[in-house]
């Protein structure tokens, strides 16, 4: 694993085909076969979804920082919506997980 502490995450942000409504404070790739952009507190389970269905897509994201979500309480129980994205502007963000649903 290789870790960058990266003080202005702009560039990195417009390379991986982050959009800013999508934008949050953290920016990882996951290799997992193939490159994700991890965009923002993503919860373990999407991680998780995202690794075992290795769908077609650029990446996954939490925008904001939502109350709740890991790193950010971790409350199991918050509900927000972890986005898929493709890195065009042409395809809008979909839903891809929903974190705290039952």
């Amino acid at each position: 694993m290789k870790i960058h502490d990266i003080e202005d995450l702009s560039a990195i942000k417009k390379q991986a085909g982050v959009s800013a409504e999508l934008e949050a404070c953290h920016t990882a790739v996951l290799d997992a076969g193939r490159k994700y952009v991890v965009e923002g507190h993503v919860p373990l389970e999407a991680l998780a979804k995202l690794v075992s269905t290795a769908p077609d897509i650029r990446g996954i994201a939490t925008p904001g920082m939502p109350a709740g979500s890991l790193g950010m309480g971790d409350d199991p129980n918050a509900r927000y919506d972890v986005l898929a994205f493709f890195g065009t502007a042409a395809e809008s963000p979909a839903v891809f997980y929903e974190a705290g649903k039952p």
